[in-house]
């Protein structure tokens, strides 16, 4: 699993409940449809939650939670790793809701970061990366609160974490393009605009420092990471790594 997925795993259950009920409030119509729902938001894993999705939208093609569960089967996608299974659901989620800025954010990072440096299809699949990422960032700055009951102050964190993860998905297209200047600026945007930082931000945004000979900004920027005591270990890891490496790269230029 990479540093990107890594980042990503602790918000999808956060995700799942601050958006579930995020459009107009739908309705079940009958009680099969209520037992398939809930058997959807309480899967324990993954493959669960995708086996009962997949039901509920074979048993119920009119459901008014269309959306909803297809961008739950995006996140379990994403959960998984699975790159093909959260294209296809996460295009499908837009096809229900065009404006579902969430699916927007996971489809840009993804394709981003699946998107490698001689693939014929490059231009065009970091061009989609960018126009999800682009209008993703314009969308939740603007989003109303998904429900009423929750705090101000904290959908205004949520619309900035959301913000964030437009920006580090631009950094990580930018870096496939080898525009590392760029993909810094994109980096120090999401982690300044994050009210919850993804301390794999700072990993990438180091190894961006170290490549253009900054090393002293790498060590700084590594010592914030890892100073979280909640660190995944994965993470933790590649911070370590490369505060060694910039060490290292420092020492040879004396």
């Amino acid at each position: 699993m990479n540093l990107v997925s890594i980042g990503r795993l602790a918000a999808s259950a956060a995700l799942i409940a601050t958006l579930a009920f995020a459009q107009k409030q739908p309705q079940p119509k009958s009680q099969k449809e209520v037992e398939a729902l809930q058997a959807m938001f309480n899967a324990p894993t993954a493959d669960a939650r995708i086996a009962a999705a997949e039901d509920l939208l074979k048993k119920f093609a009119d459901t008014e939670f269309k959306a909803i569960t297809l961008y739950m089967l995006t996140v379990s996608a994403e959960e998984k790793n699975d790159y093909e299974k959260v294209v296809v659901y996460g295009e499908r989620t837009l096809e229900a809701n065009p404006k579902d800025y969430a699916v927007m954010l996971i489809l840009a990072r993804n394709i981003a970061s699946k998107t490698r440096e001689f693939d014929l299809d490059k231009e065009e699949k970091l061009g989609r990366a960018e126009k999800y990422a682009t209008e993703a960032i314009a969308l939740a700055k603007v989003a109303p609160k998904p429900r009423p009951d929750i705090p101000d102050d904290q959908w205004a964190a949520a619309q900035k974490d959301f913000e964030a993860q437009g920006h580090q998905a631009l950094a990580l297209a930018a870096t496939v393009r080898k525009k590392t200047d760029v993909a810094i600026k994109e980096y120090e945007l999401a982690i300044s605009t994050a009210a919850q930082v993804d301390q794999a931000d700072r990993v990438r945004l180091a190894a961006a420092y170290n490549s253009t000979g900054r090393h002293d900004d790498a060590i700084k920027v590594l010592d914030e990471a890892l100073a979280d005591p909640q660190l995944n270990p994965a993470i933790r890891n590649a911070a370590t790594n490369e505060k060694m490496k910039a060490a290292k790269m420092k020492e040879a230029k004396k």
